[in-house]
């Protein structure tokens, strides 16, 4: 009994060591993860710091490189290169036609590769080697077919590419043109020229630094040859107001130390000379055409006067420069404030900081002549205009665009926001002008009612300036009229091109790039047609189709022409025509939309090309079904037009309950044209 009592106590003696031993080195663990804890966080808290020291070594240094900038602002610009007029000037060239992959063939399929399954039998044998040609036929089909959809989209592309090659080239030309007239008018100093000519030195200038303001009014003195300008100068906040980042260990952040008051006042004054003297340096040496006898020169920030409280201009810098004076001084050497005030007898205010103004000596809109007002922080949001501003802004691009135009009333305008005269020969005359400073589409109503306007008006010719775009409806009332429908992108791209600023909300203005190339379609079905419109006579044509529920177009976008050349699925889309056609539609019924039961196709007298034809031209008119190589299936005969009639419904493809389309011949004639046929289609055209 006393041995087994022994045995338990033994065991329970040994379960117990067993548990001191389990804990202590739980223990043992728990210091040594303690123990890395700590000494990670030492580490992290040694890494931080020296993270927050390193960031303050760097602000620090930033601060420096700012304030070292601003002191040798003189020096550095006076090594920028001089502007020359030579350097606006672009190269007569354009990239080069690329067409990618439209370039590459499609490869014929090789009868070698397709073999014949073996067969016991000849009769086995003989129907395996058809079905290997059959095969190949198929293929060879599909792929003679691709190829000439490939030439079809190469030849197309290639046109599109010519197209704008000739007009990049010709705007360089113009361009160019227009940089020799602007040289040749500085050398007769003509007003306007020397003014354009020296804001454009300013403003390509590299030696400003980033952010600088660059706004400028100027007028001319001719007589006297005197540039005067007032040039907008950096704020008091140009200069930090710290001179230095110290990291703070015990609160764990950074402090700066502040830049002394009066070493800041006195650098900002320094600034502000050197950006007198800049200007005119920049001005001078620009002026490889002798235009400049003297320069006026005021400095001025926008603020708010200390004497009245009421915004404006302050003038802080004023300067009255001959070039005999100008030219004999060394930039890089001198004191700026010192050049400024004693060498040029220019005047600085004493208190920049405080907005404390100097008097200018002489006024741009003192002159006499017209004053030019460039520069500003961004391009102006056309979307956010002022209307009376926009329509300044529409005839301040008239104006440009050599003709003249002026704004009319707000009452009693007739429709007409700007009245514009293109002095042109033979294609000029009066031009009545509407703005519509809209986020959506512009309603086919507005081009109507402008069309009215210049009947009433009798004008030469209508333009529609809109922020926004246009739709079918409008497109096919104005084809033929004249009515120029300007869309918001191409607004902006003509205010670029001569010199004007806008844009379209936050979208960034990108230049023009050559044509993509499309690339092969392959999401059609194989099974897709192309329908091939032929006719006698030399009527010019516009041949559309309308993919349609019953009598309605689904969407605007469902009508296929000459400014919608395809819908949105692409299963319809027109395609240049190949001999003997003189159009052509492509179409993958399958791949129509389920709700579409009618595919109509239409034709309509081109009024630009036959104002006053009709459709009596118009005979042995038909439609070739061709198959995706070109194979023709079928020929469906049309109805011949008739005297008096512009637009004609060739017919439609209807589609059965079990899911085959059939030709429904047409034969209905409009005398309105295209505009009335589609009106019946359910697109809004008034």
């Amino acid at each position: 009994m006393s041995r087994r009592s022994q045995g338990l106590a033994g065991v329970w003696a040994e379960m117990q060591r067993q548990q001191q031993r389990q804990i202590e080195a739980d223990a043992r663990r728990r210091r040594q993860e303690e123990q890395q804890a700590r000494a990670y966080q030492r580490r992290a808290a040694q890494s931080h710091r020296e993270y927050m020291q390193a960031e303050a070594v760097r602000r620090t240094d930033e601060l420096d490189a700012r304030v070292a900038s601003l002191q040798g602002l003189l020096a550095s610009g006076c090594r920028a290169p001089a502007f020359r007029a030579s350097s606006l000037l672009r190269r007569e060239e354009v990239q080069p036609f690329a067409p990618g992959p439209l370039g590459q063939p499609v490869p014929m399929p090789d009868f070698g590769h397709y073999q014949a399954q073996s067969g016991w039998t000849a009769g086995r044998r003989a129907q395996a080697q058809a079905e290997a040609r059959a095969r190949f036929e198929r293929d060879r089909h599909a792929a003679q077919a691709a190829e000439a959809q490939r030439q079809h989209q190469l030849a197309a592309y290639q046109r599109q590419y010519q197209q704008w090659a000739d007009a990049r080239l010709a705007e360089v030309r113009r361009h160019n043109a227009d940089i020799a007239e602007l040289t040749e008018g500085v050398r007769r100093r003509d007003p306007d020229a020397v003014i354009e000519y020296f804001s454009a030195a300013l403003y390509a200038s590299t030696a400003w630094p980033e952010g600088f303001p660059r706004q400028v009014s100027a007028a001319y003195d001719v007589a006297a040859g005197q540039l005067v300008l007032d040039w907008e100068l950096p704020p008091y906040s140009v200069v930090p107001e710290a001179k230095s980042v110290r990291y703070m260990y015990a609160a764990d952040q950074h402090k700066e130390s502040p830049r002394p008051v009066a070493q800041r006042r006195a650098l900002y004054r320094e600034v502000l000379a050197q950006c007198v003297l800049l200007v005119l340096h920049e001005l001078f040496a620009a002026d490889e055409l002798g235009a400049l006898e003297s320069v006026a020169l005021n400095g001025f920030v926008d603020g708010h006067d200390p004497a009245t409280g009421r915004p404006g201009r302050i003038p802080l810098a004023t300067v009255m420069a001959p070039r005999s004076r100008f030219s004999t001084l060394h930039l890089a050497q001198v004191d700026a404030c010192s050049c400024l005030v004693d060498g040029l007898r220019g005047q600085l205010s004493t208190r920049p900081d405080q907005l404390t103004p100097v008097r200018p000596s002489r006024r741009p809109e003192e002159v006499g002549n017209r004053v030019v007002t460039h520069g500003g922080d961004e391009d102006p949001d056309l979307y956010e205009m002022d209307p009376i501003a926009f329509e300044n802004l529409v005839a301040d691009l008239f104006r440009a665009m050599g003709m003249q135009a002026v704004t009319t009333q707000r009452s009693n305008d007739g429709g007409v926001d700007v009245d514009a005269l293109d002095p042109t020969p033979v294609r000029g005359g009066k031009i009545v002008v509407q703005v519509k400073r809209y986020r959506a589409t512009v309603p086919p109503t507005a081009v109507r009612d402008l069309y009215g306007t210049v009947q009433d008006a009798g004008a030469n010719k209508g333009v529609l300036v809109t922020t926004s775009r246009f739709g079918p409806g409008s497109h096919t009332f104005a084809n033929g009229k004249p009515l120029e429908l300007i869309p918001g992108p191409e607004l902006v791209d003509l205010l670029h091109r001569h010199g004007l600023r806008g844009r379209l909300g936050d979208g960034a203005r990108r230049p023009a790039a050559p044509p993509t190339p499309a690339v092969p379609d392959t999401s059609l079905p194989e099974d897709y047609n192309v329908l091939g419109m032929s006719w006698a006579g030399s009527v010019a044509l516009d041949v559309c189709a309308l993919v349609c529920h019953g009598n309605r177009v689904l969407s605007d976008d469902h009508f296929v022409f000459y400014n919608n050349p395809r819908t949105p699925d692409g299963a319809v889309r027109a395609l240049p025509a190949t001999a003997p056609d003189k159009a052509a539609i492509c179409v993958a019924f399958d791949a129509l939309p389920d709700d579409c039961d009618r595919f109509v196709l239409v034709a309509a007298v081109d009024p630009e090309v036959n104002p006053d034809a009709d459709l009596s031209g118009f005979t042995r008119a038909g439609i070739r079904l061709l198959d995706p190589g070109l194979a023709e299936l079928g020929r469906l005969e049309v109805s011949d037009g008739r005297p008096g009639e512009t637009a004609l419904v060739l017919g439609s493809f209807r589609r059965r309950s079990n899911g085959d389309w059939d030709f429904v011949l047409g034969g209905r004639g409009y005398p309105g044209g295209l505009e009335e046929l589609v009106r019946d289609f359910g697109i809004e055209v008034e």
